[in-house]
């Protein structure tokens, strides 16, 4: 079938990003090729895992698990049984930046003024929060959601990633739980193009002050620290397949949004963004779906594409939670809104 050509031109555009105004000048032109109606018998659910590697976190090595001797190909197929063609496992990315990259047997299609795809997670809401008056929240870990449109049609993700722009790249001030943030002293910036490394660790830790002292990590806003080990899970938080002693994960992190609300280390409380990001919202609510329509580019422009092959997601947040551990986001599966039926408007 004759493929037909799709001109996307860039006009004259001013909007807020991140914080910053990025104008569009009308000098960049994208161009791509219509998509092919879903074939016949695909499916809605993951059927590729390209790429999966955790940063240091408490699930870490254990979902899925890591055995001696597996390889990067050996934990991506782990991956794949565990999430892949609705099998609605589990796995976790560990902290700030660590990311899966899956892909599907078709393009999931871009539908103006729809919601597209979701990101399935395990976010839940707390029920027992000591403030009652307090916005949605409980598990709430947002990975920020990268896609990419298969444009030189080879299967692989060496096509140009975009971003997703959830609530927070809008405005973090917009957050229901911002002020309780600041109260807090939560870092309640959005950081574009944010670099985190961690460290290899000499060895396990034995005693109480080591796992206070367990992984060394640097970041390039000048932060730095150790990454806690705690009593409930004895695997190593470092990817074991990794061979490099330093790991360097790069990104868009988003502002702290859990909240001791027990203010003795008890009860933290992870408050829900409002819409745009994976494992932040309850798989049932409209607002864990995405609409590709929310992606930008490197500039922070926006852009349209005819639909998606692949979906990169990573943690978008770095923060530690007394005994809960880091925020990890965790993923059990991708699912095409379209293909299943589920109808859901995108905002306005």
């Amino acid at each position: 079938m004759e493929r037909k050509i799709l001109r996307l031109t860039w006009g004259i555009a001013v909007f807020l990003c991140w914080g910053t105004v990025f104008t569009g000048c009308g000098d960049e032109e994208d161009t791509f090729e219509n998509i092919e109606p879903t074939p016949e018998g695909a499916t809605a659910y993951i059927t590729k895992v390209f790429d999966f590697v955790p940063a240091v976190g408490q699930f870490t090595n254990s979902l899925p698990e890591y055995e001696e001797g597996d390889t990067q190909e050996a934990m991506n197929e782990k991956v794949l049984a565990a999430i892949g063609n609705n099998k609605k496992g589990m796995i976790s990315l560990g902290g700030f930046g660590g990311y899966v990259v899956v892909g599907f047997d078709h393009t999931i299609a871009n539908v103006v003024g729809k919601r597209d795809f979701r990101v399935l997670g395990n976010a839940f809401y707390s029920t027992d929060n000591p403030d009652i008056n307090a916005p949605e929240g409980g598990s709430c870990e947002p990975g920020v959601i990268m896609v990419a449109y298969d444009k030189n049609q080879n299967g692989v993700p060496d096509d140009e990633w975009y971003e997703i722009a959830g609530s927070a790249h809008e405005n973090p001030a917009l957050e229901l739980w911002y002020d309780k943030a600041v109260t807090a002293g939560n870092d309640v910036k959005t950081y574009r193009n944010y670099e985190i490394t961690y460290y290899r660790p000499e060895k396990e830790p034995t005693t109480s002050e080591e796992r206070e002292k367990y992984i060394w990590w640097e970041d390039n806003q000048g932060n730095s620290g150790y990454k806690v080990k705690n009593t409930f899970h004895k695997q190593c938080y470092y990817p074991e397949w990794i061979k490099e002693d330093k790991i360097t994960f790069k990104g868009t992190c988003l502002p702290q949004n859990a909240v001791d609300e027990s203010g003795q280390g008890s009860y933290f409380v992870l408050y829900k963004f409002r819409y745009g990001y994976a494992d932040n919202e309850l798989n049932t609510k409209d607002e864990s779906a995405i609409d590709i329509d929310w992606a930008v580019n490197s500039k922070g422009q926006k852009v349209h594409l005819p639909g998606v092959d692949f979906i990169k997601i990573y943690t978008g947040v770095n923060q530690g939670n007394g005994w809960l551990g880091e925020c990890s986001t965790e993923i059990s599966g991708v699912e095409d809104l379209h293909i299943l039926g589920v109808d859901i408007d995108t905002r306005k």
